[in-house]
């Protein structure tokens, strides 16, 4: 698959990967390599990663506890601590191989040691391949409130094998798909309906649909790195998919969502508010709401946790002078963002999401 130009690095894909790294990563250039991992990439995915590496700059591997209660500023100091043990100065390079916690996590750590380190990601899961380690964007949690602290710093290179997803469980997999299917909502109508018959899809149409999802991310990234304007159309479906899964996260009662799991919720709600402010027709809604309800299990809501994921939303980052921002679909292929949206109208959404 063709290599993707984005904003100041490159997006390689499978076969290229491996030259890229073992022409990157000489004694020359780097004065130590540190491998962020953690515990579930660093048994799954480390071994054959490290298997392909030809270099004679000295490797160090970091691991860290696997999970998105683990992807906070903590964390960021056990790391940071370590790579001070280890001898890390300017010239050393991050390799952050793992999902979107590891890309996430460790972009912040490397945009912050010594004032900045270079860093590549390496996703290994399908969400990580087509949108956490695209886009500059890290950080880390604080508390349940997702990525509240982070930085935009783009990487050197984004290193896209998918023979890593042969490792995922299903629902991991799904979570991903919940990405692809929100760039075709808000950019390509024509890539959404390559999903309407989604058991029929081979491994290399797969292979395919990554390469142009990550296309749609970078082309949309491209215009806006700053996230100042359309860049914020990406938050389709995260407004409240964010507060969703926060929500989940701190309650003890209450199932933790995968990442995607809870997108999904967010853009049918947030489908139904396209809807309610005649942004988008009956029909395209309701096609919106049946393919991703075949996809994603539902989730149960009541009163109680309505209000209360209703109240995470003040603190989501679009937020501005204290009022509650949506981008919301313009019909299939389209986006408005800047929208603003009564909690009267969220309720309803939530209504109609349990029926």
């Amino acid at each position: 698959m063709q290599t993707i130009n984005a904003n100041g690095y490159s997006v390689y894909f499978n076969e290229t990967i491996y030259n890229y790294l073992n022409e990157t990563l000489l004694p020359e250039h780097y004065s130590k390599v540190f491998i962020l991992a953690d515990s579930s990439t660093s048994e799954l995915c480390l071994p054959d990663f490290i298997a392909n590496l030809a270099t004679e700059t000295p490797i160090e591997i970091i691991e860290f506890e696997a999970g998105e209660q683990f992807k906070n500023i903590e964390t960021c100091y056990e790391i940071w601590s370590a790579l001070t043990e280890l001898g890390a100065d300017r010239k050393s390079i991050i390799l952050n191989l793992g999902g979107g916690v590891v890309t996430d996590l460790g972009g912040f750590v490397a945009s912050t040691f010594k004032r900045g380190i270079e860093y590549i990601n390496i996703p290994t899961t399908l969400l990580a391949m087509v949108d956490a380690s695209i886009g500059g964007k890290n950080g880390v949690d604080l508390g349940n409130l997702k990525n509240q602290i982070g930085t935009i710093t783009t990487p050197k290179a984004v290193l896209i094998d998918t023979h890593f997803l042969t490792t995922l469980p299903q629902n991991e997999m799904r979570s991903g798909l919940a990405e692809m299917l929100k760039h075709g909502l808000i950019q390509d109508k024509d890539y959404w309906d390559k999903f309407k018959s989604l058991s029929s899809l081979n491994t290399e149409d797969l292979d395919i649909l990554i390469h142009q999802s990550v296309e749609i991310k970078n082309n949309v990234v491209l215009q806006d790195p700053t996230e100042n304007g359309i860049r914020k159309a990406l938050n389709f479906g995260h407004t409240l998919g964010h507060a969703i899964e926060s929500y989940f996260l701190e309650n003890d009662d209450k199932k933790s969502l995968l990442h995607g799991e809870a997108i999904a919720v967010g853009m049918i709600l947030e489908s139904y508010l396209s809807m309610e402010k005649n942004l988008l027709s009956k029909e395209e809604y309701q096609e919106i709401k049946y393919i991703i309800s075949d996809i994603f299990e539902p989730v149960d809501f009541d009163k109680t946790d309505i209000e209360k994921i209703t109240e995470l939303l003040i603190h989501d980052k679009k937020n501005e002078f204290g009022k509650v921002q949506f981008a919301l679909l313009d019909g299939i292929g389209k986006i408005k963002i800047n929208q603003f949206v009564t909690n009267d109208l969220i309720n309803s959404a939530f209504e109609d999401y349990k029926n």
